[in-house]
């Protein structure tokens, strides 16, 4: 599983779910974020998630389409 780093600015407290996939580039659009979220192929945690504005806050992690994402301060 390929592994990447998201440092949330001074300024944010968090990201939302959807927003992290579009910004990471896992998906082409916040639409196709949409899609794949409530289709439950997005594990925030190690747990299926459901909720496409998810809150990511540091020490969250996210998998999808065998990437890693996590979130850092």
């Amino acid at each position: 599983m390929e592994r990447h780093i998201f440092k949330l600015t001074d300024e944010n407290e968090f990201i939302t779910l959807d927003k992290l996939l579009k910004l990471m580039r896992l998906v082409g659009s916040g639409g196709e974020a949409h899609a794949a979220i409530q289709e439950g192929m997005v594990k925030v945690n190690g747990v299926a998630e459901l909720q496409k504005r998810k809150k990511m806050r540091a020490g969250d992690h996210a998998e999808f389409n065998g990437q890693r994402i996590e979130v850092e301060a």
